[in-house]
């Protein structure tokens, strides 16, 4: 397989996208892909955090994880976003960050790489699917090449979102974390995201 960087970025606040982000990361590594897993900046202010206390216990477990920089979209061939749903649309805090790749948009160097989406609610409608479609609006505006899983694995049929992996945790104080399919939804998408921009590359290096 033609060597291939797939960054994941995302935001956790309790680490239920925290764990779909290491998921995927497993299924692009198996699929042969180089990988770095990177949380972007918080944002939300300490009193915010500490109302409740499972963000603020995940805040405190990982305190020390590298955080996204520009240089990890650069590097990657493919970009894999996971996020919280807010109202239907991606936390502010990877906003925040997407807000700041300017830069390398007007360079050129965003255009043509694979993209795909993550996401995790509290309810079973509760705007998953929006989320995932917002933070399309970005990979058009860079000329992305979006990878969705769509119903192209038994484990699809099973999870039921075609748009990418979705974890519905329950509601505040009362979360689960991820199950075993929504894992392994996670790691098949990121595998699809792999496989595809292989392919992608071999096919510009021989072009």
């Amino acid at each position: 397989m033609e060597s291939v960087n797939v960054a994941i970025i995302y935001y956790s606040a309790t680490g239920n996208v925290h764990a779909l982000a290491h998921a995927a990361a497993e299924g692009a590594e198996k699929a042969g892909a180089a990988v770095r897993v990177r949380r972007v900046a918080e944002t939300a202010p300490a009193r915010a955090i500490g109302s409740n206390p499972a963000w603020a216990r995940y805040r405190e477990d990982h305190a020390d994880t590298t955080e996204a920089a520009l240089d990890d979209l650069d590097w990657a061939d493919a970009v894999l976003l996971g996020t919280p749903t807010r109202y239907g649309n991606p936390a502010g805090q990877l906003r925040a960050f997407l807000e700041t790749t300017g830069p390398l948009w007007f360079q050129g160097k965003l255009a043509d790489k694979v993209y795909s989406a993550f996401t995790s609610g509290s309810t079973p409608h509760g705007g998953q699917e929006t989320t995932i479609l917002a933070l399309s609006n970005t990979f058009y505006h860079w000329g992305g090449i979006i990878v969705p899983p769509g119903y192209t694995d038994p484990v699809q049929f099973r999870t039921g979102n075609p748009y990418g992996t979705s974890h519905v945790s329950g509601p505040p104080g009362h979360q689960e974390p991820p199950g075993p399919e929504t894992l392994q939804a996670a790691r098949y998408q990121a595998r699809r995201v792999t496989d595809t921009a292989a392919a992608l590359k071999k096919g510009r290096a021989t072009g």
